[in-house]
């Protein structure tokens, strides 16, 4: 096993003649929680899209388990095991809150595309244990009473939590929080950070955006 988890050696990152990203460093080792601190416009969001595949680094490399991860779409990250969350909520609006957190578990689904159409196979055991688990971590995260409603009616606290919840459905070994705490009331920045630190002593690895030092360590 790599010594490091993720690691990122001198990666910059250049759109036309702005510098947003150079050379930066970073050694994110197996069960941290870390935040990466600074104001709007510091890099620290695009840090965050070269780590997921959204953007490529202009110079630079990147491994995540001891493996070159650059060059790789998000879809491919995320399988290998790193997800996120964003800075603007994207969720599903139109689906239910248990839907926003079941559809991310489809890179770990046992069954095949055929067994998905005609509903036969191993189809309705891997949705029953899907199901259950998509259910455990809504309780986690308070939303279990609302899985049948539409994530565009939950209030904007409620949603910061269901994007959490639908990240870590994708069972990462690291997990890339954007601002959680951003436009929200202190009380619930406070469950938020709680919350977190609960998810990091299962061990997974958290990597945490913020602008505010105070925040973050609330």
């Amino acid at each position: 096993m790599a010594k490091d988890l993720l690691t990122a050696t001198d990666v910059s990152m250049v759109f036309g003649g702005l510098k947003a990203v150079v050379d930066f460093n970073v050694h994110i080792k197996y069960g941290e929680l870390l935040g990466l601190i600074g104001p709007n416009g510091a890099g620290k969001t695009t840090a965050f899209n070269l780590f997921t595949g959204v953007y490529q680094p202009t110079t630079g490399e990147i491994t995540f388990k001891g493996k070159s991860i650059v060059g790789l779409k998000p879809y491919q990250i995320t399988e290998r095991g790193i997800a996120r969350t964003f800075q603007n909520i994207r969720l599903f609006g139109e689906l239910t809150v248990l839907d926003n957190v079941k559809i991310a578990y489809h890179c770990h689904m046992n069954y095949g595309l055929i067994e998905a159409v005609l509903r036969v196979g191993r189809y309705w055991e891997e949705e029953r244990k899907l199901e259950e688990e998509a259910y455990r971590l809504l309780e986690i995260f308070h939303l279990a009473d609302a899985a049948q409603e539409k994530a565009k009616n939950l209030p904007y606290g409620a949603q910061r939590r269901l994007e959490i919840a639908r990240a870590l459905a994708a069972q990462p070994s690291l997990l890339l929080l954007d601002e959680p705490s951003m436009g929200l009331a202190p009380l619930l920045i406070k469950e938020i950070f709680s919350i977190i630190v609960d998810i990091n002593k299962t061990g997974t690895t958290v990597l945490l955006v913020e602008q505010n030092a105070n925040m973050a360590l609330s």
